[in-house]
């Protein structure tokens, strides 16, 4: 009867260090308070109704990774880059004006071929 005393304490310590060591986003059904209260009250029920229903587990869903509260927040990820175009402002400009130039005569081209198709 020792034996199983001793290992009723000791599933209910494994339990309480779980609870406490839990994040509140990794805790089910209750607050963390309610199932230490459960886990003390009712060491064995309250140890299997943990483990069983009021703890999050891998496959529950994402588990969403928090800083503890001694270590460093992660440096920000980088700002995205973009390609930089190497070419002055005049530069862009002149090719812009040149694009358009040349819009403006392929349209002609077109109009003309298409009022006198003959040639």
């Amino acid at each position: 009867m020792p034996l199983l005393s001793l290992l009723v304490i000791g599933v209910m310590i494994f339990t309480l260090v779980d609870i406490i060591r839990r994040d509140d986003f990794q805790v089910k059904h209750l607050p963390k308070t309610m199932w230490v209260i459960i886990a003390i009250l009712l060491p064995l029920i309250g140890s299997l109704l943990w483990f069983t229903l009021g703890r999050v587990y891998p496959e529950d869903g994402p588990r969403v990774p928090r800083p503890s509260r001694g270590a460093a927040a992660p440096a920000p990820a980088p700002a995205p880059t973009y390609p930089r175009d190497a070419r002055s402002t005049e530069q862009q400009l002149a090719d812009l004006e040149r694009e358009i130039e040349e819009d403006r005569l392929r349209d002609e081209l077109r109009r003309r071929r298409r009022e006198n198709p003959s040639s």
